[in-house]
């Protein structure tokens, strides 16, 4: 990447469908988005998944349970293999972050994720956090899958 952002690489032991299907269901993204520290009520989680078509969703994190919305838009949608939309948790800015997914069949149920998150709108360290933050929620992902 040349411009300041994201990538993270990770497999999953599951078939590219499956992970597709985490990404793209309302109950399976409400379920690992955030992490295992927050919860993401499924009547808070709006996806249109199609180029163009809007999502949102509400997280509750933390023992005051702060509310983050998020909101986007899909750019691209070529399933099961390649997913693009904006992302942004101040809904009312213009600012937003575009992320993309790749999934790659590895054979063997194995499924390889390459996503990248940029824009410029977030600083270094802000980049660093996002990229923490995304750690959480694929940690989360994995045990999804795994189980």
């Amino acid at each position: 990447m040349t411009e300041p952002g994201i990538v993270i690489t990770r497999v999953f032991d599951a078939p590219r469908d499956e992970v597709w299907r985490e990404w793209t269901e309302p109950a399976r993204f409400a379920d690992w988005y955030g992490g295992a520290d927050a919860d993401c009520p499924l009547e808070e989680v709006q996806m249109d998944v199609k180029p163009g078509g809007p999502w949102r969703l509400t997280m509750y994190f933390g023992p005051d349970r702060q509310a983050i919305h998020w909101k986007g838009e899909y750019r691209e949608v070529v399933e099961p293999e390649r997913l693009a939309f904006t992302v942004t948790d101040q809904p009312d800015g213009d600012a937003r972050e575009l992320v993309t997914v790749v999934l790659t069949d590895l054979g063997d149920g194995r499924t390889e994720m390459v996503m990248t998150q940029s824009g410029g709108g977030l600083t270094p360290p802000g980049y660093e956090a996002a990229a923490q933050g995304w750690g959480k929620f694929f940690d989360r992902l994995d045990e999804r899958l795994s189980s």
